[in-house]
């Protein structure tokens, strides 16, 4: 008898694909599950212009875990877990024709056991009686084909601008909102936004590199015209991790919701740097250990037209002068020479740990670091990274805290709270100091009364 240890195909009875033809693609809904609010309704949109009857998944429960475990290996990684539970969830809950429905999931082609959450996905299906529903694999690595899905260049391009628009927008409003006069003034506008680029994708608009400007131009406009309080006093803080648990409120708890409750300021790196950084990787690849030219030339372009859309955001961004505008990925590379090796690219990779250098440079020295069970590669170079930039950077302070199924949502904002705690005590430090610098090049108040600063008055014994 063979173990199903559920962690990969190797021991498990093989499983029947079943495809997504092109007669499907005009009745069947397409689920896929939620990670990024903003960038996945503008993606889903996207497809939906191009006749896909796409769904993003909310539901958002202790269920969503529960049913995770029960046709997932508890070995297996939460992300996994979690995908997989909220996909079978929602196909118990009954709103959907079981018969007219298909999955989404991505497959990064890379080392990352991501790859094969496709596989374990049909697993589960198929031990919850759901075996005849077609999973689609969302891939550039030619590693599954279906009938009635296909990439087009329009389509790449088309999703590559709803991301960049997205994550200008989740950008601006992470730095609006802690300071907004009118709560929820900054979500408004996302919305409204959301709406207005969904009109613009359906009608086949919003893609050229000139109307996107003015586009996000006007978005930058509106968001820096929401009424705020820039003198209110906010802890700056900034999110890492393992990509899904980073993004997703399912994984880490709400942990933005959290941190805003707690009056702080967070900033979350946006989707296009992981983007830039997988093709990335394909470049150095074959710097590091040979290969295609080919390859690495249509990797070399796609690169090229991802950095094109990353300076428009951040041209767009300084233009404001009023926002902190995210770091070029060139600069995030050169952060962690010499902290990290660039071949370190499984996972999250090196870019992890430049992320948290980004932050710390940015100000946002408070960090939370999410680490997943099972994620080994998001360890290492997150939580077994944090001693080496304590001592590139002593006023860090990074917090990793660990997500799994057993772990409480209690444990895991306390331990957050000691972070944070630390951080309220340097920066009320870092006001007194600054208070102590004002008052000793201040007048004193008599002084003042005497018409202006001592050092430039006339003692009376020389004026008699």
């Amino acid at each position: 008898m063979k173990p199903e240890c559920g962690s990969c195909q190797m021991c498990a009875e093989p499983i029947e694909r079943v495809e997504f033809t092109k007669e499907m693609k005009k009745d069947y809904t397409i689920l896929i599950p939620s990670m990024l609010d903003i960038q996945f309704t503008l993606l889903r949109n996207v497809f939906r212009s191009y006749g896909y009857k796409m769904e993003l998944l909310d539901n958002d429960s202790r269920a969503v875990v529960e049913t995770g475990l029960k046709y997932v290996h508890n070995d297996t990684c939460y992300p996994a877990l979690l995908v997989i539970g909220q996909m079978i969830n929602a196909l118990d809950s009954g709103k959907y024709d079981l018969h007219k429905t298909a999955l989404m999931i991505t497959q990064t082609g890379g080392g990352c056991r991501a790859s094969n959450y496709i596989h374990l996905l049909r697993k589960a299906l198929k031990k919850a009686g759901y075996g005849y529903i077609p999973v689609i694999s969302l891939n550039l690595s030619g590693l599954e084909k279906n009938s009635g899905f296909h990439w087009t260049l329009g389509l790449i391009r088309k999703l590559v601008a709803a991301m960049a628009y997205g994550d200008l927008m989740m950008l601006l409003a992470n730095q609006v909102r802690p300071y907004e006069l009118t709560p929820g003034a900054a979500d408004a506008v996302s919305k409204e936004w959301i709406e207005r680029l969904t009109v613009e994708f359906a009608a086949g608009r919003g893609f050229a590199k000139r109307v996107m400007r003015s586009y996000m131009e006007k978005i930058a406009a509106d968001y820096a015209a929401v009424p705020t309080d820039r003198t209110r006093v906010r802890v700056k803080v900034g999110i890492v991790g393992e990509i899904y648990v980073k993004f997703a409120a399912l994984a880490n708890n709400h942990l933005e919701e959290f941190l805003a409750s707690e009056g702080c300021e967070v900033m979350v790196p946006g989707l296009m740097s992981f983007i830039l950084f997988k093709t990335d990787n394909r470049i150095e690849d074959v710097k590091l250990y040979g290969g295609s030219k080919l390859k690495k030339a249509v990797a070399t372009i796609l690169f090229d037209y991802l950095a094109g859309m990353e300076k428009f955001i951040i041209d767009i961004v300084n233009e404001q002068g009023v926002f902190r505008a995210p770091t070029p990925y060139s600069h995030l590379k050169e952060l962690v020479r010499g902290v990290v090796g660039y071949g370190n690219k499984m996972g999250e990779g090196w870019l992890l740990t430049a992320e948290m250098l980004e932050l710390i440079e940015n100000g946002y020295e408070n960090i939370v670091c999410a680490q997943p069970f099972g994620c080994l590669p998001n360890h290492i170079v997150g939580k077994g990274m944090i001693r080496r930039l304590r001592e590139l950077h002593p006023e860090s302070n990074i917090v990793p805290i660990d997500y799994d199924p057993g772990a409480t949502r209690v444990n895991q904002e306390n331990r957050i709270k000691l972070m944070l705690s630390v951080a309220r005590e340097r920066l009320a430090e870092r006001g007194d100091a600054a208070k102590g610098a004002r008052e000793s090049v201040e007048p004193s108040p008599a002084a003042a009364n005497d018409g202006g600063n001592p050092a430039e008055r006339v003692p009376a014994a020389m004026t008699n």
